[in-house]
Formats: structure tokens, C-alpha cells, sequence
């Protein structure tokens, strides 16, 4: 449904994004992560038709950028970081005219406004002045002017930035249920965020992808090793001295300001918890947690901008 092929942008003699190739399918909510100036923004004015690229292709839909600009406008929803709205326009009269300027046919405007409302719940403040509602409104306003027209494909840059923790909720919520038949593409600083509603991530920095894959895939490729966490009660410093000498353990660390909790380092293609556990027992000691640690999708964002690593299936 979007495709970008070598996607190549300069400013002057400033590259902001160079060589930028990815793909997402009909269906799928993906996220596109990267620090601030990475060419997240680039990318998304090009996806958009904000702006050419210097060089290389982008479709979306099978429509060109440069050749179908038009008629890929009316296929997307984009919901921009900071919403360009009337303030001074009711939410309805808004979307009313969003509507006429995205295309829609006049004998379908009140229709398809009133399904956008509903689809936002904005309907106890469809006829309130924008100006006066809450951060949360302005966001469920531009999101519906997104949704006009029904678009295949929705772009959402930073939807939930600047509202309060039950109108993330809401926003998150309202998200998910738009996926399934439509893609997104999802642009955010929240990474907790993009891990609960996102099967895929994209990843960007120096204005190069460092990685695409599902969070789970890309902790697999990254983690050298399997953590486990250990707490314990009883003579723990006995213990962990008897796992750190064990076959396939590289490293043990207490995580607590006494000795009962550690983080065991092993080699990741062994399952040492049953060798572990026994040896607890044998050693006197309570077992009150014994479980996995994985990379969360935050260690692996700071791994893949902070170092190089060479991650298979990433792509450059």
C-alpha cells in the first residue's frame, strides 16, 4: 500500500533523508520512529505530496508522488503534529469544509460528516466553536478531518502529543479501531505507545533506516545475551556465587540495595530457569521470582541510534 524506493531529499547541501526504502502492506499499523532530525518528518512531507524528493520513487497505493499527487490526496488521511484547524469555525462547520476540499461530493457531505463525528466521538461537541474545546477535542477533530472520504491509507504524526493520560487512552483506542482494513502509519516519541498498537516498527536515524521488523524480532537479532531475573530469600550471596559458576552463565549483577535480587546473564540459545531454580533449592533459598527479561522496544530505539549494529534484515 506504500512503498518507497531509495527516497533521497536534500536541503541545500543538507541530506535529510538518503537511500530510504521501505514497504508497508494493505492492513498493517506501523510505527516510524526516530530522533528528533532523524528525517522522519521528511519522509512523511514526501508520502504526503508536501514535497518532491531529490531523488528515488514513492507510491502509495501503486500512484506515484510525482505523477498522481492529486489523486493520492484523496486517498490518504494525514493528521499532521500540530493540527491546522479554524478556530473560529463550529467542529462541524470545519469538517464540512474540509470535506468539500478534499473532494467529497456535496449530496455526501452531511453524511459523510456526521460518520467522522460519530467515528471520533465528537458528537456533544460537533456544533461547539473549536477554540473552546480541550487539547483532546482539537486532536479527535483533526483525526476526523482524516478520516473524510474514507482514505485506504491514514498518516498520523505524533497523534497524541500534548493530551492528558485518559485522552492517550482514548486516542490509542480510537487508533486501534481504525486499523484492520486501512494502514497506518504512525509517527511517535512514545515508544510504550508505538509497542501497543504497532505489529512493526521502522526505524530511522542520520536520515537512514537502521531497521524495520517487529519489536520481537528485532530484540531476538540485538540481545547477546538472555537475561533472567532472580529474587530469592535466604543465603542469596551463596547462591549467586554458585550460578556464576555454571556452564553457559557469562554475568551475575544484584539489582537491589541488598543480595536477594539478580539479573543472570546466559547464553541466549539455552533455557537455564530449571538449572537455576534446582540450585536454589539445593542451596536453602526461597524462589520468589524467576522469569525472562527482554529488550523492551525503548533499549532496542537507543541501541540502534546510539551504536551501528550490524542487524540482519536491517536495511540502509
Amino acid at each position: 500500500m506504500i512503498e518507497a524506493e531509495g527516497l533521497t531529499k536534500f536541503y541545500g547541501s543538507i541530506g535529510a533523508i538518503r537511500n530510504v526504502s521501505f514497504e508497508i502492506e494493505k492492513g498493517e499499523i506501523v510505527g516510524f520512529l526516530g530522533p528528533n532530525g532523524a528525517g522522519k518528518s521528511t519522509a512523511i512531507r514526501i508520502l504526503t505530496c508536501y514535497m518532491p524528493p531529490t531523488s528515488g520513487r514513492a507510491r502509495v497505493d501503486g500512484l506515484d508522488v510525482m505523477e498522481d499527487s492529486l489523486r493520492i490526496r484523496q486517498k490518504i488521511g494525514y493528521l499532521p503534529e500540530n493540527v491546522p484547524l479554524y478556530s473560529d469555525l463550529t467542529v462541524r462547520r470545519f469538517l464540512r469544509f474540509a470535506a468539500a476540499s478534499k473532494g467529497v461530493e456535496a449530496k455526501r457531505i452531511h453524511a459523510e460528516t456526521s460518520r467522522v463525528i460519530s467515528a471520533c466521538g465528537l458528537e456533544k461537541n460537533a456544533d461547539r466553536i473549536i477554540g473552546n474545546l480541550s487539547k483532546g477535542f482539537r486532536q479527535r477533530t483533526g483525526l476526523a478531518q482524516a478520516l473524510l472520504n474514507d482514505p485506504d491509507v491514514l498518516i498520523l504524526d505524533e497523534p497524541t502529543i500534548g493530551l492528558d493520560p485518559t485522552q492517550i487512552i482514548e486516542m490509542r483506542r480510537l487508533i486501534k479501531e481504525l486499523g484492520g482494513n486501512r494502514t497506518v502509519l504512525l509517527s511517535s516519541h512514545i515508544l510504550p505507545e508505538v509497542a501497543q498498537l504497532c505489529r512493526r516498527v521502522i526505524i530511522i536515524n542520520k536520515g537512514e533506516i537502521v531497521a524495520t521488523d517487529s519489536p520481537a524480532n528485532l530484540t531476538s537479532q540485538l540481545q547477546k545475551t538472555a537475561k533472567i531475573i532472580l529474587e530469592v530469600s535466604g543465603p542469596s550471596q551463596a547462591l549467586a556465587q554458585a550460578i556464576e559458576s555454571m556452564a553457559g552463565v557469562v554475568k551475575v549483577s544484584c539489582v537491589s540495595n541488598g543480595t536477594s535480587r539478580f539479573v543472570i546473564e546466559t547464553d541466549p540459545l539455552t533455557d537455564m530457569r530449571s538449572q537455576i531454580a534446582s540450585t536454589a533449592v539445593e542451596k536453602g533459598c526461597g524462589l520468589l521470582e524467576l522469569s525472562t527479561m527482554q529488550l523492551s522496544l525503548e533499549d532496542i530505539f537507543m541501541q540502534l541510534v546510539t551504536e551501528d549494529p550490524a542487524v540482519e534484515g536491517a536495511e540502509s
